[in-house]
């Protein structure tokens, strides 16, 4: 017992000193951790729920990735509705269609260097032909992508939005 409890504080000591590959060097030489966000990943079947509600919420969920250069310019457009209305019953929701290899090296410092507020979640489902037109028959897959819900009406969008056309569009819900 006494040699697994050596064994187990050599571990921890041993451990303590590694730097892991999230760490930078900072101008006196010393490494400092670099945090980057965690990630809520799901398959439409996990998505679903966030595309539907029985609340006074409405809701702007936009489909996006970062190699996409209209969703990436549009983005500041969903960041201040988010701001500007999170006290008004609204809610927005980036769902990141990025690929999972591109999880580390491009989302994750997006989302950490653009200090988004929304809530980002991940949609990594490859079926695409099933959970395309569930939510939008007409939805051609095409990014970016807005849906707009509140329990009693829906809009999708397949485009790029500026700020004034975008709360134009979520008047129309909260009017």
């Amino acid at each position: 017992m006494r040699i697994m409890y050596v064994l187990v504080l050599i571990l921890m000591v041993s451990c303590k000193n590694e730097t892991s590959g999230n760490a930078k060097v900072t101008d006196e030489g010393e490494k400092e951790a670099v945090v980057m966000p965690t990630l809520e990943v799901y398959d439409f079947e996990g998505l679903k729920p966030f595309l539907k509600t029985s609340s006074e919420t409405v809701y702007v969920v936009n489909f996006w990735a970062t190699w996409c250069a209209p969703c990436i310019k549009e983005m500041p457009y969903f960041e201040a509705l988010n701001t500007n209305y999170k006290d008004k019953n609204v809610e927005v929701l980036l769902v990141s269609l990025d690929f999972p290899k591109k999880y580390d090296s491009h989302l994750k410092p997006f989302i950490k260097k653009n200090k988004l507020k929304s809530r980002v979640v991940v949609l990594n489902d490859p079926d695409s032909n099933t959970w395309i037109p569930e939510i939008n028959p007409d939805w051609s897959g095409a990014i970016p992508a807005t849906l707009i819900f509140s329990k009693d009406k829906r809009a999708f969008y397949e485009q790029p939005f500026t700020y004034e056309e975008l709360e134009t569009e979520l008047q129309k819900f909260i009017n």
